[in-house]
């Protein structure tokens, strides 16, 4: 869907249930498939933290507990891991995505603009909102129609 790799970003799940002796840190590193825009761990809340109503907040101070104390993750550059620095790095993403496409937005939003009003002036005066003023128009339609 993105030949060019300009949108896609690699999003690593569940890495708190590897088996032990394995970890994801060559790939979010980018060193097994390589992504313009990355990759980004993430622990997600598990089964048993959903049954409990683990709120999000907690979720998350867990999730930076886990990677803080993980003897490989807590090596590795901490904006590559976390919920809080996926949901920063879609927002820088997101917001360049709009600063490159808002100005072409723009024009088109003004060239419907001049079209409309072009159309508008084709069609002539608007009708007046008076009923006197209509009966007037309505007068000179059908004299001017004899």
């Amino acid at each position: 869907m993105d030949p060019k790799g300009i949108r896609t970003i690699g999003v690593i799940t569940k890495i708190d249930i590897m088996d032990k002796g394995t970890s994801a840190k060559r790939m979010i590193e980018g060193k097994d498939v390589a992504l313009r825009l990355g990759y980004i761990g993430i622990k997600n809340r598990s089964q048993q933290d959903i049954i409990d109503r683990i709120t999000v907040k907690v979720a998350i101070e867990k999730e930076q507990l886990y990677f803080s104390t993980h003897p490989v993750y807590s090596t590795m550059p901490q904006n590559l891991l976390g919920i809080g620095n996926l949901t920063n790095k879609l927002t820088r993403i997101l917001f360049t995505h709009i600063k490159h496409s808002l100005p072409e937005i723009t024009r088109e939003i003004k060239l419907k603009i001049k079209e409309t009003e072009d159309d508008l002036r084709d069609l002539g005066p608007p009708m007046p909102g008076d009923s006197g003023e209509k009966m007037q128009i309505l007068y000179s339609m059908i004299t001017d129609f004899v």
